[in-house]
């Protein structure tokens, strides 16, 4: 055979796999398209759980229900009253004549807070600076407790200030308190990073996962093995399709993220969509690495979907800080996808940093994305054969 003929015949064997390859994905799509619960998982699913997520997962305390006892009613603990409603935080539940039905309020849990006042409250407070206020939380939600008592605190404080007067405070320290990235305290801020990565985990890596078991559990993968396309070839042919559906989620996402909930994108949009693309790719990798593992629709669902879910959720630093987690758990994070991927999301769409500050991210999950499609790849020419 001449050099001449050799390319020619390179050439239609790679037009053929192309035609071949474009053969499959289109099927994959029809497929995909056909099944009307599966359109409506890839595509609504993210909605419903990036609404539920973003604002059911809020840390915010707001319109908290709190009593108030004040036996002293003077101009100082009225003004302190009206700074507490003067805010979103707490809302006015009863006026209280007693502290006998308080530990009855919280059994019923009709009240999260009760503020009682001393008496002479105002006197006290002119001429020995000891008057006193007690607040009063449920403790069994630690997390909830704490916060109120540190808004009613902050409130109070502000109030005696403006009581007594700024320059009637001897040896005040004022205390400057400033919030970078979030000064608002906004939670959808700390969580929309976090739903981000989960949804796109597991809709891709579940989609794909069952995909590829389905072919096996109905036993039409026989009919596809029999074809000349290269087990490469037909695993990113079972890739493409869910790749531009879950591309359209991440636009979906973000524009209710940003136009919805209210969260900037302050860093570079160009990288965050780069990220969001590689970490996509790699769910769909893992996706097919699981589908080369397991037979059936049943198994890929529960690896996919409870295995990952519990990591995503506990060990990503989406709703517990690592650095509070014992070392063997943070350990175990390092291999948790999702980890890599919140943080590159918060460093570039919360905090505004640059594509230099994302670059061990953008390597871990890279390689990440080869190691599963090469596992993978393996795994199953190993079943082919």
């Amino acid at each position: 055979m001449t050099i001449s003929q050799f390319i020619l015949t390179k050439k239609k064997e790679r037009a053929r796999n192309r035609r071949v390859f474009g053969a499959f994905v289109r099927k994959e799509f029809k497929h995909i398209l056909r099944d009307r619960w599966t359109t409506i998982i890839l595509l609504l699913m993210p909605i419903l759980m990036l609404l539920l997520f973003g604002y059911a997962l809020n840390t915010e305390v707001k319109n908290a229900k709190i009593a108030i006892y004040d036996p002293s009613n003077d101009v100082a603990t009225r003004t302190i009253i009206d700074k507490l409603f003067l805010n979103d935080y707490f809302v006015m539940d009863r006026m209280l004549t007693s502290t006998d039905s308080v530990q009855a309020l919280f059994q019923e849990n009709k009240v999260s807070m009760v503020v009682v006042f001393g008496e002479r409250f105002y006197e006290n407070l002119l001429h020995t600076g000891d008057a006193q206020i007690q607040l009063i939380t449920d403790g069994s939600d630690p997390n909830t407790a704490v916060m109120l008592t540190n808004y009613a605190t902050a409130i109070i404080t502000s109030a005696q200030q403006e009581i007594l007067g700024i320059d009637k405070l001897p040896l005040q320290v004022n205390v400057n308190v400033k919030l970078l990235y979030n000064p608002g305290m906004k939670a959808a801020y700390n969580f929309v990073p976090g739903v981000m990565g989960m949804i796109l985990l597991l809709i891709c890596a579940m989609m794909t996962s069952i995909s590829i078991a389905r072919e096996k559990e109905m036993g039409t993968m026989e009919v596809l093995l029999v074809s000349p396309v290269k087990p490469l070839y037909m695993m990113l042919s079972k890739t493409v399709p869910y790749f531009v559906l879950s591309v359209i989620d991440l636009i979906i996402i973000l524009v209710i993220a940003i136009f919805v909930m209210h969260v900037p994108v302050a860093g570079s949009f160009f990288w965050l969509i780069v990220i969001s693309l590689i970490y996509i790719f790699m769910a769909l990798a893992l996706g097919l690495l699981i589908s080369s593992l397991v037979r059936s629709q049943v198994a890929a669902l529960l690896i996919s979907g409870m295995a990952l879910i519990i990591p995503v959720i506990l060990l990503s630093g989406m709703l517990f800080p690592l650095e509070n987690m014992p070392w063997f758990m943070q350990a175990l994070a390092q291999v948790v996808p999702a980890k890599w991927y919140i943080m590159a999301v918060r460093s570039l769409m919360i905090k505004g940093l640059g594509v230099s500050s994302v670059v061990p991210e953008l390597a871990v999950l890279t390689t990440m994305a080869a190691a599963f499609i090469g596992i993978g790849l393996k795994t199953f020419k190993d079943r082919l054969e």
